[in-house]
Formats: structure tokens, sequence, C-alpha cells
């Protein structure tokens, strides 16, 4: 998810790091080897997310499935007999929020690994202080190839995501538009301000192209715009007959509104930042009609694993429906839980080995394995709204 702008924020992750380097030096409570500790009766896991702020949406619905699962895992007797205590931070939807959190959870809270951030750049903002504690951090949703490998293209040795990558969604939306809606000539509207978006808008161009259609008009906008009128009527004079809008709910569904109330029946299309039931309220169930994102999983997917899931979410959420963030935080835990176990250990540098090679682990968003660079390989889904719901069209394997 989003990848915000760092530089402002610079100068308070050199001022952590020297932060870190007297504190880290007091060592942890398992042997002084990496953050991570375990008192013999608990294992301590850090919550960095958005739960309040611009995105409180996605935070919110990862906290409810880590929740979820931290509660069966420690019905069911724990890791190896430990019970998971969880640590949970609010980073406001902050860039400096969320390097402060990782530095609370790694030098004071001494976790053995941090779930989150939701976004990209709240995640990325915690990665100097994960690996300088040796605190593995597994993103949820992070989907920007930042998350994992720095710009001198260096890995981020203890920042792994559950989510797929960005150039893969982009890729999956236009193929999807190219041969289930037939598309050939299209329109990209942006939000310049985030990676996200751009990353997606890159790759889904470049696949369209690939597969003979045309970009005939491309346009931005800019997180926290509110009137997109103008230049959805300068998208409309180019009559496409698909339009790809990489962004968030907050944006996407004024977008979607307007674009419908001067006429633009195209289908619409976007990425998992599309996913949130505040997109509804913005856009008006009608307006969604023939719009489509791709995500993580469906709730209506037939797969008995996601079905087992979706039950046992809606008996602990007063029936309410599963979303891709709900499934995304519940995963998470479980990867975690599998590489405690694999390792043998909650030692940091044990955790992040066997992290690092997971293979063919069958969880409820997919059967993820992670390659080189710390990216999940993992299949995808297309969802369609119809009448202000999510319905699942297609799931399309990596």
């Amino acid at each position: 998810m989003k990848n915000n702008n760092l530089k402002k924020y610079g100068a308070l992750i050199v001022s952590s790091a020297l932060l870190l380097g007297t504190l880290t030096a007091c060592g942890s409570k398992d042997s002084g080897s990496g953050s991570g500790s375990s008192d013999g009766n608990t294992i301590k896991i850090g919550l960095n997310l958005e739960l309040s702020g611009a995105v409180a949406s996605y935070g919110s619905g990862i906290s409810k499935g880590a929740e979820l699962a931290i509660k069966e895992i420690n019905d069911a007797g724990g890791i190896d007999g430990k019970k998971i205590e969880a640590v949970k931070i609010d980073n406001k939807s902050e860039n400096s929020e969320a390097t402060s959190a990782a530095l609370k959870l790694a030098t004071q809270e001494k976790v053995v690994a941090q779930i989150g951030s939701a976004t990209s750049g709240n995640t990325v903002a915690a990665v100097q202080v994960a690996d300088q504690n040796k605190m593995p951090l597994i993103s949820p949703s992070g989907t920007s190839q930042t998350v994992t490998v720095n710009d001198d293209g260096a890995v981020n040795e203890y920042a792994f995501r559950t989510c797929f990558i960005d150039p893969f969604q982009g890729k999956i939306a236009a193929d999807f538009a190219s041969n289930d809606l037939k598309a050939k000539n299209v329109a990209i509207f942006a939000d310049s301000s985030s990676d996200y978006a751009k990353g997606l808008a890159e790759a889904f161009k470049k696949q369209i192209e690939a597969n003979g259609g045309k970009v005939v008009a491309e346009e931005s906008y800019v997180a926290k715009d509110t009137d997109f009128k103008s230049t959805l009527t300068r998208l409309k004079s180019k009559n496409p007959d698909f339009i790809y809008v990489p962004g968030y709910y907050e944006e996407v569904g004024l977008i979607v509104k307007q674009a419908r109330s001067i006429d633009i029946d195209a289908p619409m299309m976007g990425g998992d930042g599309w996913d949130s039931p505040k997109i509804v309220e913005l856009a008006g169930a009608k307006s969604l009609d023939n719009t489509f994102f791709t995500n993580h999983y469906s709730a209506e997917d037939p797969d008995e694993k996601i079905q087992k899931f979706v039950k046992s979410f809606k008996e602990a959420n007063d029936d309410k429906s599963p979303d891709a963030f709900n499934a995304l935080g519940y995963d998470s835990v479980y990867w975690l839980k599998d590489a405690i176990e694999r390792a043998g250990s909650t030692k940091g540098e044990d955790i992040q080995k066997a992290l690092a090679e997971t293979k063919d682990l069958s969880l409820v968003t997919g059967e993820i394995s992670v390659d080189e660079e710390h990216n999940t390989i993992k299949s995808a889904t297309v969802l369609e709204f119809k009448d202000g719901k999510q319905v699942f069209k297609t799931k399309v394997e990596p």
C-alpha cells in the first residue's frame, strides 16, 4: 500500500538510528541476540498499525484479523506452549509515528517481531529500525517494492510482506482489461503523490501495450484532492473504453462518483487500495457498478480454508464478512507462528532465516513462497462491484 515521501522524515530516522546505537547495546532478554524476547510463558509480537488517521480502515482491518489469529493460536496452546502477547501501537497513518512505534517495539517492548505497517510508506519508515535491531518485520499489505529492496538495490534483510507486489497487480489488471473486457483504448488516472499508485500505473501501462492496447490518455491527481471533474472531462474527450485508477479509497470513491456524474460509463479498475467499505459511502453503490479491482482474496472464494476463516471471523465480529486486510493480518500472524516453530527459536536472526526460507505455506490468502528479494509469490483475485457489494470474479495464479 501507500509509499509516502520519506524525505522529510530523514532527520528523524537518522536521529533514531543514533539512539538505537545506544539502546541496542543493552541487549535483550533472549541471549542478547536480536530484539526479541520470550519470558518463558509468553512471546511478544508488535502490531505497528494505522489505527487512526487517513488510512485507519486498513490498519484497523489488519488488527482485527491479527487478533483473531492470536486468539486461535493461544486457545490451541500457543507456540511451543507459550502464549502470544500482542503489543499494539497506533502509528496514526504517519511515517514519523511508524518509525517511533518500531523503535519502541524493538528497544522498550523487545518484541520478537513486528506485524505492520499497512501502507508501504509507513513500513519503509520502520525498516531501518527493524534491520538495526534484528527485529523481523512483516507488512501484511505493503505492496511497494521499496518495502523489501532499498534504493540502492540491496535487500532489506529483516523486512518481509504477506501480500504480492505492485508490478504483479498492474500486470493482472492489464491482462484482465485486455482479455476479459476486450479493452483496446485505455486511460490512466493515477495518484502522482504515491509510489504505490505510480508503480501500479507503470506496470499496467507496460503490460497493456504488450497486449496490443493503446494508452490514449494519462492524467494524475494528488492525495487529498476532492474535485476531479475537469480532469475527468479531458479523459472523457479521448473516448477510452477502460480507465485504470490506481490509488486509495479516499480519492477513488470521489473519482468514480464524479466520473459517472459526467456520463463516463466505461469500466474502471484499480488495485487493493480500493478495498474499504468507505469507498461505497464515497462513490455510491450505483456509481461503482462496472468497476473492478485486484485484491488478495475474496470472502466468496469457495476454497475450504477461506470459508473456515470467514466463518470464524464472522463469529468473532458480529457477522461482518472479512475483507482482504482482515485476511492479511490473520495470515501474517500464522506465517510468523510457522517461522518461529520452524526456527525453534524466538531470536530475531533465527526467525528472519525461517521467514526467508518459507516455501509453499498454505494460508487464507493463498499458498506463499518467498523469493530472494523477500517478495511473496502467490495468487491474486479480481473483484467486481455489483450493487455496492464486492463479488468474486476470478483468481489468477502467479
